[in-house]
This record gives structure tokens, sequence and C-alpha cells, in this order.
């Protein structure tokens, strides 16, 4: 089954405890097609500057991913900046630089219409939205946002979430969108807006599951040292995505396997800096950490 993904592909310039480096692949689409890409083919639709080097996603490219989506236009690549503190949890944005992802204008490829999976990363839902009326009616649509979009576009973003099956975002932004502190009231809420399936991630404390009108809870896996954990979020989607894609079957049950991978691959994508984990990441050491991790949390 084919996995579309439409989001961004930037450099990143990062500093944590462990060390800062500069000017690295990053981006929703990038992590996000990395980890997907264990599971099955996916697309990607984003768009780079005159600046950047197509040999930086080779080594995506060689686990099937098509970059055939992916527009170079002039100016510079989307760029970000950064600083994580001792509480690995607590981030501030050192800069972001737009560029030609300011007018970034999806423009979905013919061969690429007919997915039956979709993920929206995070972009404007303005922009979701018009990925929406380029795809050919998937057989399952998920979403990411940010706070922003819920406090600035907040009309546009409940437009897009009346069409697509299943939304991923974490804690403080389910609080803001719901309007509700507490999270189990806040899921629910969430999918009286439409989508059936709601993912809330909670950093190092896991992620739950409401779906069907059931609740399932996941902890984190647990590192003894985390190195970068940016990226961690769309590596999570994109594990959950590959992994139903793959399966081709839409239940709680299915779900909450989908779940396990995403943990999982957040969790290698946290042993290093930017993608640089995922390089040499071999499907058996996914799918052993998986076997070790439900053999931690069952009872």
């Amino acid at each position: 089954m084919s996995l579309l993904v439409v989001g961004s592909i930037a450099f990143d310039t990062l500093e944590t405890p462990s060390d800062r480096v500069e000017e690295i692949l990053g981006g929703s689409a990038s992590y996000f097609s990395a980890v997907a890409s264990f599971f099955g083919p996916v697309q990607v639709v984003a768009v780079v500057g005159k600046d950047f080097d197509n040999g930086l996603l080779d080594f995506i490219k060689e686990k099937g991913v098509d970059f055939r989506g992916v527009y170079v236009e002039e100016g510079k690549t989307f760029r970000w900046g950064g600083k994580y503190h001792e509480d690995i949890n607590q981030r501030e944005t050192v800069f972001t630089e737009l560029n030609v992802f300011e007018n970034f204008k999806p423009k979905i490829p013919e061969e690429f219409k007919k997915s039956s999976y979709t993920f929206l990363a995070n972009i404007d839902p303005d922009l979701q939205d018009e990925v929406l009326n380029q795809v050919e009616n998937p057989d399952f649509i998920v979403m990411d946002t940010m706070n922003y979009w819920i406090n600035n576009k907040r009309e546009s973003m409940i437009k897009v979430l009346k069409k697509v099956n299943g939304l991923i975002l974490n804690d403080s932004e389910a609080r803001e969108l719901s309007e509700e502190y507490n999270l189990i009231k806040a899921a629910k809420i969430i999918s009286q807006m439409g989508p059936g399936m709601i993912i809330i991630k909670k950093g190092e404390h896991g992620a739950f599951l409401y779906a069907e009108d059931k609740f399932f809870f996941i902890p984190a896996y647990p590192l003894d040292e985390i190195i970068d954990p940016t990226g961690a979020g769309d590596s999570f989607a994109g594990g959950f995505m590959g992994y139903i894609a793959e399966v081709g079957s839409l239940n709680f049950s299915e779900f909450q396997k989908g779940m396990v991978f995403g943990t999982i691959v957040a969790s290698f994508c946290c042993e290093r800096f930017g993608l640089e984990r995922f390089k040499n990441l071999q499907k058996n050491e996914l799918d052993k950490r998986a076997e070790d991790f439900l053999n931690m949390i069952k009872l």
C-alpha cells in the first residue's frame, strides 16, 4: 500500500546538553519518510532551495522513498535552530528561517494522488486542505499540527479536521484545541470535531490513543541518555503510519501495535543527532527492540 507524506525538508542547527551541530538534515518529511520506509514504499511532497544537496537524501532513497514530489525553488532551504536544556523536554527556538517554505504550495504529482494512506505533517492547515483537494479518496488520512496553527488558524484547522480520519498531537496542543485541561475529555472533544482516532503524545511520559470509544496508553521506551529529541514526534508518526499502511487494517488493535512501533522508532531517533541513527538502523533491530519493549510492559 502506498503512503504519501506532505511536509518539510530542512536544515537544523541544534544544541543539547550533549553537543552542538549545525546545518544537518531535518524537517518533518525527512524524519517521517526515513522511518516509514522500514514498512513499505513512501512518497514525499516538499520544497527545498537551490542550496540543497540532493545527496543528503540518498540513504532514504535507498530504502524505497520516492522524492519526485520534492520541488526545487529559487532561494534557500528552510532552516530552524533549537536549544535544549538539562530538562530535555524544555526547548527554545533560537531562529526560524522559512525561506522557500514560506511560499510552499503543495503540488501532488499525478502518480501520488491515488496513495491509499496520507499523512499531513505540520504545515499551515490551508495547505493541508489543498492537499486533500488533490488526493483521490485515501483509505486513511492522519494530520499533525502545532500550537501556532491552533491559535492563529483555528477556523482553517477545524475545517481540515472534519476531513481526516486521525490526528496526532502533543498534550499542550490537545488542551489548546479542545479548551479542556483533562486529556481524556480533550480527546473526546477533539474526536467530535471529525477525526475518529486521536493520539496524544506526552514526551518521555509516553502517549495515549482514543478511538472506537476506547483508550490505550503506552509509556515511552526507557533510554539512559537522550542525545537529541528533535524529530522524535515525526518519527513516531512515521512508525505508526508505516505500520498501518503495511498491515492495511484500520482497527483499534492495529492502532495499538502501530503505537508500539512509533514509540520504538522515536527512541532510536533520540540516540543520535538528526537522522544519523536511521542511516544504519536495520529492521531486525527495530523488531527486536519492539519485542523487548512489549516484554517490558506486559504483566
